[in-house]
């Protein structure tokens, strides 16, 4: 016989437990003051490898997952990390990475032009070392000029290395930027019987590099933070196996496409040999594209300082456009203000600007082309 509702009471409700437990939530963390700091120099697969105890008896590598309340936020090369859990380093062993320090620079890039996402590339870098080569693949100075932009806008000092000059002669490359306070390397392959660097070759050979292009590279790179940014092929692990006796995979170019095949598949910090405390050089994996999403078109200007002055004649509003009318930039340019490569230079602005639909394309954004 059913009994009545009117003799319920609240026993005999049943109540499932809950999943996630009874105890009280709450938004207080642990203040983690006994965890150590770390430099972020490589990520892979959701495993962070950092270097505790820099420079002191008691240096090692740890690996470390991220804690939950970090998931959203990107970890990178360069990153200072705060670490608790087991930092002895020992193997088998994982750290808990809790907290991002506050960072000095931020390399960023997006995957295109239209693209609102924010890829960040490395954290903390002094200065930025634009990679291309003379030849094989051919050097395209969109993505020189993307770089800068980048480099620029991130408050990183750049630097220009172009390999493979032993190919082509970069007179041409050069003229674009001989008005730009940018120093630039050359590098080429030691000559036969001519003293040189040994570093891993493309075909994964052993090959010497001109010894006077490492060691002028390595002045400006000694004390210093500096990530190395190029497509693949173009040498640029080639370089750094030279500079730090490491031996980074380094990979050929397709004889059909032109493009270099990606050897590298994520960013490495690495310490340059017989340099000052705090060198290091962080290789980054070839890219295909160098989107400006992010960066404000006023703040790509600044990157075209032999063009910036030209803006005095500008009237108020000016976009710098083609389409603009009066626009001062091209007084500037037909003066000769600019200098032989002035037209180039102004054609490469306004293709960062957007200023024709038609430039908006594969090449625009991702390589660039030469004159």
């Amino acid at each position: 016989m059913a009994r009545s509702t009117d003799s319920w009471d609240e026993s005999d409700v049943r109540i499932r437990p809950s999943k996630k437990g009874s105890r009280p939530r709450t938004k207080d963390r642990p203040s983690h003051d006994d965890a150590v700091t770390g430099r972020i120099i490589t990520v892979d697969r959701g495993r962070y490898t950092a270097i505790v105890g820099e420079d002191s008896g008691t240096e090692r590598i740890v690996i470390a997952a991220r804690a939950r309340e970090l998931r959203r936020s990107p970890v990178v090369a360069g990153d200072f990390v705060s670490l608790v859990g087991d930092v002895s380093g020992e193997p088998d062993t994982l750290a808990r990475l809790v907290k991002i320090q506050d960072r000095a620079t931020l390399l960023r890039r997006s995957a295109d032009d239209t693209d609102p996402i924010e890829r960040v590339v490395v954290a903390n870098a002094d200065q930025l070392v634009i990679v291309v080569a003379a030849a094989n693949p051919e050097p395209r100075t969109g993505f020189i000029d993307r770089a800068l932009v980048a480099a620029y806008d991130a408050g990183i000092w750049p630097l220009l290395l172009i390999t493979k000059a032993d190919v082509k002669d970069p007179e041409d490359l050069l003229a674009n930027y001989i008005h730009l306070d940018l120093p630039v390397i050359i590098s080429r392959t030691a000559d036969s019987g001519a003293s040189g660097v040994d570093a891993r070759s493309d075909d994964g050979l052993s090959a010497k590099l001109d010894g006077h292009a490492v060691r002028a590279l390595k002045e400006h790179l000694d004390g210093k933070v500096t990530v190395m940014l190029g497509h693949s092929g173009v040498g640029k692990s080639t370089m750094v196996n030279a500079l730090t006796g490491a031996e980074r995979a380094t990979g050929g170019v397709n004889a059909v496409t032109g493009r270099g095949r990606h050897t590298s598949s994520s960013a490495l910090a690495l310490r340059i040999t017989a340099a000052p405390t705090g060198s290091w050089i962080i290789d980054t994996p070839g890219i295909r594209s160098f989107g400006l999403a992010h960066v404000d078109p006023d703040r790509i200007l600044r990157a075209f300082p032999d063009l910036e002055p030209g803006t005095d004649y500008c009237a108020k509003g000016c976009l710098h456009r083609k389409e603009a009318r009066d626009c001062g930039l091209d007084r500037w340019v037909n003066e000769g203000q600019a200098g032989p490569s002035g037209p180039e230079r102004l054609s490469s602005l306004r293709r960062l600007l957007g200023a024709d639909p038609r430039l908006e394309g594969q090449d625009s954004k991702e390589l660039g082309s030469m004159s």
